[in-house]
């Protein structure tokens, strides 16, 4: 597996060997040892799993009781995958990083507890794997809006186009979120 560090430190790229063949394709998508040697989580209390239509952007979402890393992958089809830095303390505050994660490129994103994360779907149907460092919190969780004017993420749909829930519509802006020190 090839670890490729991004813009944003602690947030990392995973790149599995994909071996492929007539009859289809193959990779690893977790091995206990490369991720201890990585120095990242072996322990993954819950693993989640979406199916999304394309234009459906979820996010950005975080908690701030029981804060979660994330590895997230993409089974079928294809996401831009979005991770932010809400440590407020931080250089990088407010920055983000925006990888295309595909079943067919086989990338996976690892997003520290402290970070933001969402995803637009860019294929007709996605799949959306992830592990996560710690439990669900529904009264940590918090959002802030995707199309935050300080964030600037510029998504590759245009807005009028965008399905997006209400609670992510009703997403805080950057600037009146509760974010982590």
């Amino acid at each position: 597996m090839k670890i490729e560090e991004t813009s944003l430190p602690g947030v990392l790229v995973l790149a599995p060997a994909i071996f492929r063949d007539g009859r289809g394709a193959f990779c690893e998508t977790y091995n206990e040892r490369v991720m201890a040697e990585a120095g990242l989580p072996t322990s993954w209390p819950q693993d989640n799993f979406s199916l999304s239509k394309k234009n459906v952007l979820r996010g950005i979402h975080y908690q701030v009781i029981q804060p979660q890393g994330k590895l997230v992958r993409v089974t079928h089809g294809a996401v831009l995958d979005v991770a932010v830095d809400l440590r407020r303390s931080s250089p990088c505050f407010g920055k983000h990083v925006a990888v295309e994660l595909s079943g067919e490129n086989g990338r996976m994103l690892w997003i520290p507890a402290g970070f933001g994360h969402a995803f637009l779907v860019l294929s007709d149907v996605a799949g959306f794997a992830y592990k996560v460092t710690d439990y669900y919190s529904p009264a940590g969780e918090r959002t802030i809006v995707w199309n935050d004017q300080e964030l600037a993420i510029p998504w590759p749909v245009a807005p009028e186009n965008v399905i997006v829930s209400d609670k992510d519509r009703k997403g805080a802006a950057l600037r009146d979120a509760e974010v982590f020190s």
